[in-house]
């Protein structure tokens, strides 16, 4: 097949959601996706930290001579995160000057070179950080703490998250694609070119050799997506697989756009097999895909949901998955007020867990509360066997932020990173209504 032919072929892979979705209309009204437009653009500028701009009483102001956009406002996570900004790029609110400055700061904080911590876990060379401090620029490419000294407990994971590499190669796609700046992936930084870093990154977490997926045990376990750093999940990692396949497209796009055919191929091919690979390891008898192989098996809301959104799962696969998520849906075992669990309630781990390990107790938090950032995805899986469902749960989404909108004033705080039926949990979360938006207002 022709060169250029090839790249059209992947290059329309990555915009599953334009093509593959576009069938679901209506998901939210014009009313309510406008009202929805404005609070991501709201909650986008309460997140924003301005140079010189200090926003916590324990840290100093941000003196890394650029906007950086942090998960939320009012006290949510004062650093900045490279997997909420990458989940929220897209909405089309961040500028071309901020987009630039949070990817070569990202890049410079790449860890090159293997790093021991204090605690005997390991930083290998290609990480990218969790979290990077406003005040000094300090990585911190471990959950749980603010500390670069101090951070690698080993609770969170023998080596750093592995949907970070990911989002720092989304990072990079975003900003070439959005603004043809192709120039930009053979910048020097810390004297190495930036597409090599990507490359880095994209070979930093550990995989099966045959089916290329995300795959760990105990002895190098580390956290399969952030969303869930709190969960032990070891095996083969689905969500972390559905990352680096998306990852792969976007790699392939980026070697094309600089010429290089053979490695545009290569992350072509690879995201092909991804994509046969993943259905292949973690579908289960009720069609939904499991987080993993290992500790933390449960079938995967959120996996599940992305997978489908991407094209993963498709056909009859993506039917049988998307009937169990509306028939959980309809028994009340999946959503509370338009937001989402991660673990469907009849499929909870035991009594005490809906996953299977946790730090957190169940129906707090990752393990078990409800979160508004899925619900696009669950909404248009969904609709593929029942669009008036779909469009019900839309609606419950909506009139929760309406409800609880944090313009109303300080005893407001929607849109809310979680909650559940008596506590809710980091007011102003950005990702909560920024991953929806990008998803609903395709439709």
């Amino acid at each position: 097949m022709h060169f250029k032919i090839r790249i059209l072929l992947f290059t329309i892979l990555l915009l599953p959601c334009t093509l593959i979705q576009g069938q679901h209309k209506n998901l939210l009204d014009a009313q309510d996706l406008r009202f929805l437009e404005q609070m991501v653009k709201d909650v986008m500028e309460a997140s924003r930290i301005y140079p010189g701009q200090k926003i916590s009483k324990d840290f100093g102001p941000n003196q890394t001579e650029g906007v950086l956009i942090r998960p939320g406002g009012r006290t949510s996570y004062p650093a900045f995160w490279i997997r909420d900004y990458a989940m929220s790029i897209e909405t089309g609110f961040v500028s071309e000057k901020e987009q630039k400055h949070m990817l070569d700061l990202t890049a410079s904080t790449q860890s090159d070179s293997l790093l021991r911590t204090k605690w005997g876990t390991s930083i290998p060379k290609g990480s990218i950080a969790d979290h990077i401090r406003i005040d000094d620029g300090k990585p911190i490419y471990f959950p749980g703490t603010y500390s670069f000294e101090n951070q690698g407990d080993k609770k969170w994971g023998m080596q750093p998250p592995f949907c970070d590499p990911f989002f720092f190669i989304q990072m990079a796609y975003f900003y070439v694609q959005s603004f043809s700046q192709t120039a930009q992936l053979s910048k020097e930084i810390k004297g190495v070119r930036l597409i090599d870093r990507l490359e880095l990154a994209y070979q930093m977490p550990p995989f099966d050799p045959v089916s290329k997926v995300i795959e760990v045990n105990d002895e190098n376990r580390g956290v399969d997506f952030g969303f869930r750093d709190a969960i032990y999940i070891t095996g083969k990692l689905c969500y972390a697989s559905l990352l680096k396949y998306q990852a792969a497209l976007q790699m392939a796009y980026l070697y094309s756009k600089m010429g290089n055919k053979p490695k545009a191929l290569r992350h072509q091919q690879e995201a092909k097999l991804l994509k046969a690979s993943i259905a292949q390891t973690f579908i289960d008898t009720q069609g939904m895909l499991r987080a993993s192989t290992g500790r933390s098996a449960q079938a995967d809301v959120w996996a599940t949901s992305l997978a489908i959104y991407l094209g993963v799962l498709t056909g009859q696969s993506r039917l049988k998955a998307a009937q169990y998520l509306r028939d959980a849906y309809v028994k009340g075992e999946l959503a509370q007020k338009g937001n989402i669990r991660h673990v469907i309630k009849s499929d909870d781990f035991s009594a005490t867990s809906a996953w299977e390990k946790s730090v957190v107790p169940i129906n707090t938090y990752q393990n078990g509360a409800y979160w508004g950032t899925p619900v696009a995805w669950v909404c248009q899986a969904i609709a593929y066997v029942d669009p008036p469902s779909a469009q019900k749960l839309a609606k419950e989404y909506m009139q929760e932020l309406r409800e609880g909108d944090f313009r109303k004033g300080e005893n407001f705080g929607s849109p809310w990173e979680c909650f559940n039926e008596k506590l809710t949990q980091n007011s102003v979360y950005l990702t909560s209504v920024a991953v929806p938006f990008i998803i609903f207002k395709k439709n």
